[in-house]
């Protein structure tokens, strides 16, 4: 299977180390055909956005919402030029850049980083 390969990839791609166990799960065909469908819908989409820069010359909109935009250094699926974009148009967001750390937000780093800010949000 095509999507097999595909989600495999992507559950490979996800985390700055392997993890064979993910992979392996991303490589069960019923979850490949799942997860291959729901990102299929979403590019087929373009992610939900009428334009490709609309996050962008919109977030003057969020400028009084206070927010930490957490990263990792080495996402592969969303390079981390693209959190460097948004913090120019949004410089009231804090920038988390998580040196150590990929996509997933199951990863160490970004799950103490979610935690902080939570943490920081906590009671406004």
């Amino acid at each position: 299977l095509r999507v097999r390969a595909w989600s495999m990839w992507e559950g490979s791609a996800l985390s700055l180390l392997p993890d064979p166990a993910r992979v392996a799960a991303f490589g069960e065909p019923h979850y490949a055909i799942a997860f291959a469908r729901i990102e299929c819908h979403y590019f087929v989409n373009r992610g939900f956005f009428e334009t490709d820069d609309q996050l962008i010359a919109n977030a003057h909109r969020l400028r009084d919402i206070p927010a930490v935009i957490i990263h990792g250094r080495y996402d592969l699926c969303t390079p981390v030029f693209i959190a460097w974009d948004l913090h120019k148009a949004w410089p009231e967001a804090e920038l988390c850049i998580v040196p150590d750390s990929g996509h997933a937000m199951s990863e160490p780093g970004i799950v103490h980083e979610l935690v902080a800010a939570t943490e920081r949000f906590k009671g406004q």
